[in-house]
């Protein structure tokens, strides 16, 4: 490909990115969240869903949810077309961007144990990681990673 991390943009999630990020989530998740799942968020006021876009392609998404002083990530997806180009990358900044403007001392997120590239980001974007939960995912049946940047 002959694009780079420069010609993706990050957006906030609009309905018009709803179709392309449901079909999204079918490719990259074995329990996939439903395009009504993603609408749902839209009008959630403790959501953050951001939409990277390159050529006119919705490419990816991230989602968050702020309370108080706390943000979860729930969901990263990059198309794997577009994988190792920034995208993740850049959607990981501007919800790190987000939680801060929101008031957070802290951004967490779970991630399958086996899933070394987005560990890899994560770290990468100066994520710890704080612990396991036993069995947190389905299908196929495994461990989830608990990791954190703290802001303070």
């Amino acid at each position: 490909m002959s694009w780079g991390a420069e010609e993706i943009r990050i957006v906030p999630m609009r309905e018009h990115h709803l179709d392309a990020l449901a079909a999204l989530e079918r490719l990259c998740f074995s329990l996939p969240w439903s395009r009504e799942g993603l609408a749902t968020e839209l009008l959630e006021p403790t959501a953050c869903f951001l939409a990277a876009e390159c050529g006119g392609e919705t490419i990816g998404y991230a989602g968050m949810h702020c309370i108080l002083d706390e943000a979860y990530v729930t969901n990263v997806a990059v198309d794997p077309r577009f994988r190792r180009h920034g995208a993740g990358r850049l959607l990981m900044q501007a919800l790190e961007r987000a939680a801060i403007g929101r008031g957070a001392a802290a951004l967490s997120l779970e991630v399958r144990v086996s899933n070394q590239s987005a560990i890899h980001l994560y770290r990468s974007c100066g994520f710890e990681e704080i612990g396991v939960r036993r069995g947190m995912y389905e299908q196929p049946k495994e461990d989830g990673l608990i990791m954190t940047k703290a802001f303070c």
